[in-house]
């Protein structure tokens, strides 16, 4: 199975690509790590993220897209334009879409003791963990 770990912060869509099974998967290679909405109040704008992101999932064959959560209220509230990505993500039509939570995603980080792979990104860290709880979970 092949899966795509989506992190959204301030305006960008951080992505990282998956493919195995829950015990034995790899970390894909590919040119694009994140996607940005550049102005989220312009229309072209939104419809060339959204055009982005289905052709990254399109061209890469993705099955299922792990998003993690960010809160609606309170200190660690996610910004608008995060939910503006997140509702564009949710209606590409093709891969279904997942919601993670933080807590979920944590937990499985301590039950598994998961290692970062060395091609990864620092940046990219939270969205390998939505991956792999994909293929863990899913």
């Amino acid at each position: 199975m092949k899966v795509c770990g989506v992190e959204l912060k301030g305006n960008e869509a951080i992505l990282v690509l998956l493919q195995g099974q829950e015990a034995c998967f790899e970390l894909l290679d590919h040119v694009t790590r994140k996607i940005t909405l550049k102005d989220s109040d312009c229309a072209a704008e939104v419809s060339l993220f959204r055009k982005a992101v289905d052709d990254f999932m399109a061209n890469n064959r993705v099955e299922k897209i792990l998003i993690k959560k960010r809160a609606k209220k309170g200190k660690f509230a996610g910004g608008p334009d995060t939910f503006k990505m997140e509702a564009l993500i949710q209606i590409i039509s093709g891969p279904e879409v997942v919601l993670v939570s933080p807590q979920a995603l944590a937990t499985m980080e301590k039950k598994r003791s998961i290692s970062f792979p060395a091609p990864l990104l620092k940046y990219q860290q939270t969205a390998f963990l939505a991956g792999v709880w994909g293929l863990v979970h899913i």
